[in-house]
């Protein structure tokens, strides 16, 4: 069980590095991993079960907690991102099938991927995970809504549908994992090591199937939905950020907010457009899990080098006391 451990830590950290090997293999043989198309249900199922087993009740506390931290978190990631996502769309003519597709992710929920950016980043983990839970909980009404509101003058939207399609992928399976943690908690700890392991294979899956299915129009349009998708979680990092300083929150709370806001459940989305659009609308989604897991560690690495003021005020005392200690040996020496 240790080298398991091993092995899927391994493979969580090196993601990214996956997730795009795979992906240039599955667009060079396409014909390959075309057969994983029907089950990209499936495998999202597996990602989110993995997800409710590790969930617990004290990971809504937060909301009781500080509830304006997190209501201002949730608006945030259902407003900006969606918000970003019309704009981009409107404002560089994007094709239907794309413009769809970029909307589909923006108006997704957060990730898991966000909290371990959270953690990485010296941010406010128990709102990170917050957050990303209720977002989850409010996805099968409010992701289709707002899907309905943005994409209706591109496509033809059906939110019963889709909410009926994002309660049997992701609710379910979460709620599965949730009562498997609670009743067979024991059991369910040695098995946690391996769940990085099974989730990189799925997601790698997805991103496969959707690279081969849209393999002709990604040749003719991939640099430019590659540019939307990385100016979309920019955008997104950024003003969650300010989102955050507008609100007067500390540092760690923006670092959280920012990356709540920027990192979306891109699985969701590649699953949502395979069930009910173009294959295309899948690509924004499945180019967005490959960058936001090159974007999430370089931003990371600038937040867990940023101080706040208390942070860098708590050093300096820290330094102070420890001159002055100095000091006071080097005295008592001297006199002995």
């Amino acid at each position: 069980m240790h080298n398991l451990a091993k092995l899927s830590a391994f493979f969580g950290k090196t993601f990214a590095f996956w997730v795009i090997a795979a992906a240039i293999i599955a667009f060079y043989f396409p014909e390959n991993f075309k057969i994983l198309a029907p089950y990209i249900s499936i495998l999202l199922g597996i990602v989110m079960f993995g997800m409710g087993l590790t969930l617990r009740a004290k990971d809504f506390s937060e909301v009781i907690k500080r509830p304006i931290d997190v209501i201002i978190g949730i608006v945030g990631q259902f407003a900006i991102m969606p918000l970003l996502a019309y704009a981009l769309c409107i404002i560089l003519n994007l094709s239907p099938e794309v413009s769809v597709g970029v909307i589909l992710v923006g108006c997704c929920p957060g990730g898991p991927a966000s909290n371990v950016m959270t953690f990485l980043s010296r941010g406010d983990v128990p709102l990170s995970v917050t957050i990303s839970a209720c977002t989850t909980v409010l996805a099968p009404v409010v992701t289709p809504t707002l899907i309905y509101f943005f994409a209706d003058q591109w496509v033809t939207v059906d939110p019963m549908a889709m909410f009926m399609t994002i309660v049997k992928m992701m609710v379910l399976p979460i709620v599965a994992g949730v009562l498997v943690n609670t009743f067979f908690g024991k059991h369910v700890q040695s098995a946690l090591p391996a769940l990085p392991l099974i989730s990189v294979f799925a997601i790698v899956a997805i991103v496969c199937s959707v690279v081969a299915v849209s393999h002709d129009q990604i040749a003719r349009t991939g640099l430019i939905i590659f540019a939307v998708v990385v100016l979309h979680n920019v955008l997104g990092l950024a003003l969650g950020y300010g989102l955050a300083k507008l609100f007067k929150m500390d540092l760690k709370k923006s670092k959280a907010l920012s990356i709540e806001v920027g990192m979306q459940n891109s699985a969701l989305g590649v699953a949502l457009a395979m069930a009910h659009f173009n294959p295309l609308s899948a690509v924004p989604s499945a180019i967005f899990s490959v960058w936001h897991n090159i974007s999430g560690p370089i931003l990371a690495t600038i937040f867990a080098n940023m101080a706040d003021e208390d942070e860098k005020q708590a050093k300096s005392s820290n330094k102070t006391q420890e001159q002055s200690n100095n000091s006071a040996n080097l005295t008592e020496v001297s006199n002995a």
